[in-house]
């Protein structure tokens, strides 16, 4: 059952009881109104409408702003109505306005349906047909305004509150059931395809040949999905933000364009393969979004070096290494090598692989790349970025 539910009974209630209050009150000071028969014709209106329009007051979508509108200006109304149907000794005394605290009900409506800044609209509107009644500020009336003010902005914050509260809670749910089924079915592929897998990937070494070349897919298949059913370094989908635009808690999606820290594993996962290993701390390695889609990036260019220049058959390594002030990740192969002044033969014919993909993105990070080669013993590549508060200086100093 939604939260909001009782809160719309309770109003429900609140309405009749308030109606029947102020028409009862009414009945018992007849003969000291000077127009009593303008305050029967109002409660006659006042009453048909709270009971035609309890349905309206059922939920949140029955509730509509036309309807809010309307029960706002039939309390007005009375209010005004007070100073034709009363004598004016009789409100400089301080009597009661017609609708009395059924006026209440129609301002806890906006709290309920659209939250404290609804709320603070309906009881200002409220206060100063008080005030406009009343003709002097006297102290029973402000007494009166404020508490209907301060008490229609609490429930509003607290309805705000309760939303949140529930939106978290059923997303919490999700996740969780999400996460079991996720557990269930890495269990059952376990058991099954990756064993599968595993088993046509030996087989397959051992036969030779073209059984040799399936074996090697469905090594690279497996390392796939069981980084895939792994699961925990995915990154969880997200919520929305409350229609009554609340203040207080509001879920929105981060996405690496608005710079929020991003799980710099969840990026690199995707490289691991039969002959590319991946080895990663067990904790979150956080950086700014663009700085981890660079940092990938540049992982990407480099393995793509190593298929490019070091063969098929080339292995590779990636370590990430989170260190206090920057994250550091190596790729190193097991390729023949890059000749002495290839780089720079490479930069002179055009082929900016290394300079620009490389070495030109971590620049723009603040950070450095350095590249170490021995002909004969494989390629290292050493990619440093500094952590968030040093990525936006060297930015801030490249512009």
């Amino acid at each position: 059952m939604s939260v909001e539910l009782p809160l719309w009974r309770a109003l429900a209630g609140y309405r009749v009881l308030t109606m029947l209050y102020a028409v009862g009150f009414f009945a018992t000071a007849y003969d000291g109104f000077a127009r009593p028969w303008v305050a029967v014709g109002y409660y006659c209106v006042l009453s048909v409408w709270t009971l035609a329009t309890l349905p309206k007051v059922a939920n949140a979508a029955s509730c509509t702003k036309r309807f809010l509108a309307a029960d706002l200006t039939v309390a007005i109304a009375g209010i005004m109505l007070t100073t034709v149907a009363d004598s004016h000794a009789r409100i400089q005394s301080g009597g009661p306005t017609l609708p009395s605290i059924w006026t209440a009900g129609s301002v806890l409506a906006f709290a309920i349906k659209g939250g404290w800044r609804w709320a603070a609209g309906a009881s200002s509107a409220v206060a100063i047909a008080n005030l406009v009644e009343r003709g002097t500020p006297a102290r029973d009336t402000i007494h009166n305004v404020v508490l209907v003010w301060v008490a229609s902005i609490a429930i509003g914050y607290v309805v705000e509150v309760a939303r949140a509260s529930e939106r978290t809670l059923a997303r919490a749910l999700e996740i969780e059931a999400a996460t079991r089924e996720r557990e269930r079915l890495a269990r059952d592929i376990h058991d099954g395809v990756l064993q599968v897998l595993a088993m046509v990937q030996r087989r397959g070494a051992v036969l030779g040949g073209e059984a040799e070349e399936l074996g090697r897919l469905a090594g690279e298949q497996e390392v796939a999905l069981r980084t895939l059913v792994a699961g925990g370094l995915l990154p969880v989908s997200r919520v929305s933000q409350d229609a009554a635009d609340g203040a207080v808690v509001r879920l929105v999606e981060e996405t690496e364009d608005q710079g929020a820290p991003v799980d710099l594993r969840t990026l690199l996962a995707p490289y691991a393969a039969a002959r590319v290993n991946l080895a990663e701390p067990g904790a979150p390695v956080l950086l700014p979004g663009p700085a981890a889609g660079e940092l990938a990036a540049a992982v990407g260019a480099a393995l793509d070096n190593v298929r490019r220049h070091a063969g098929e058959d080339a292995r590779a390594w990636i370590l990430v290494e989170d260190e206090p002030g920057a994250v550091i990740v190596t790729v190193r192969d097991d390729g023949p090598g890059i000749p002495e002044g290839r780089l720079a033969q490479a930069e002179g014919e055009g082929r900016l692989g290394v300079a620009q993909s490389i070495r030109g993105r971590l620049r723009d990070l603040g950070g450095s790349a350095e590249l170490v080669s021995v002909p004969g013993q494989g390629t290292e590549v050493e990619l440093t970025v500094p952590k968030e508060n040093d990525v936006r200086r060297g930015k801030a100093g490249a512009r």
